[in-house]
Formats: C-alpha cells, sequence, structure tokens
C-alpha cells in the first residue's frame, strides 16, 4: 500500500536538534527538568503528545461527520507518560482528554470518542503495545 503522505524528520540526540525536511519543523531538543534536564526546548514525549492529540483531534471531526455529530469545539489533550520498564529501559503511556461540546456529554459523546479510536492512526499504531486510556471531558 502506498502512503498518502510520508513526513520526513531527523533528529541529532535528545539533547539536540530535530528538524522536518521541508524545514517547517525545526526545534531545539532538551532533557526536561523532571529528567535532570534544563527544558530549555521541547522533548519526544511532547512531540508524541502534539502529533497523538492532533491526529486524535482530526479523526474526531471525521467520524463526528460520520455519525452526524455536531463537535466543531471539541479539544483532545494527550499526556505521555515516560515510565521505567522492570528489568530495564523504558516505555510510554498516554492519556487521551477529550473535551466534548456540553451537548454531547452523554452514550453519543462516548460512543464518539470509542470510534474515533477505532480511525485514528495513532490510535492503530499504539494498539497493543502501550496503554492509552480514553477520558471523556
Amino acid at each position: 500500500m502506498a502512503p498518502m503522505y510520508t513526513a520526513v524528520a531527523t533528529s541529532v540526540g535528545r539533547e539536540g536538534r530535530s528538524y522536518s525536511d521541508d524545514g517547517i519543523l525545526d526545534l531545539t531538543l532538551a532533557r526536561p527538568k523532571a529528567l535532570g534536564g534544563d527544558g530549555a526546548g521541547t522533548n519526544p514525549e511532547q512531540l508524541f503528545a502534539a502529533g497523538y492529540s492532533a491526529c486524535f483531534a482530526s479523526a474526531l471531526q471525521l467520524v463526528a461527520k460520520r455519525m452526524k455529530l455536531d463537535a466543531d469545539e471539541a479539544a483532545v489533550t494527550a499526556e505521555v507518560g515516560l515510565n521505567s520498564r522492570e528489568g530495564g529501559g523504558f516505555s510510554l503511556s498516554v492519556v487521551l482528554r477529550v473535551e466534548l461540546p456540553e451537548h454531547l456529554h452523554n452514550e453519543s459523546g462516548r460512543a464518539l470518542v470509542e470510534a474515533t479510536h477505532q480511525v485514528c492512526p495513532y490510535s492503530h499504531a499504539t494498539q497493543g503495545n502501550i496503554p492509552v486510556e480514553l477520558v471523556v471531558e
């Protein structure tokens, strides 16, 4: 299957630089203060959180239209945790907080979020690999 779009980015170190091939993305990377760094730049966990929340928000709009629901005011916040693994190494965990308009604070809103989780490419990529908790707010 040929990709519809391919994003290309290069990163140099965890405390270096990350940039896209088209030059639109060009970020300083830094270790967060919580991990002993100076926090003077972004980090991979923030980038993953931004990507997942943006993708989920986009998928939510698509699914809402299919379900004939108005979710234009919805917002998605991704909390990406960096965790120590027993025996060494690290893993990720995600909490997706989906803030829905008041008229969707019901079963339809919950169904919308669950259906979006089945459509979002980030949700597909993480399925069975890392825990993802969905919170409807």
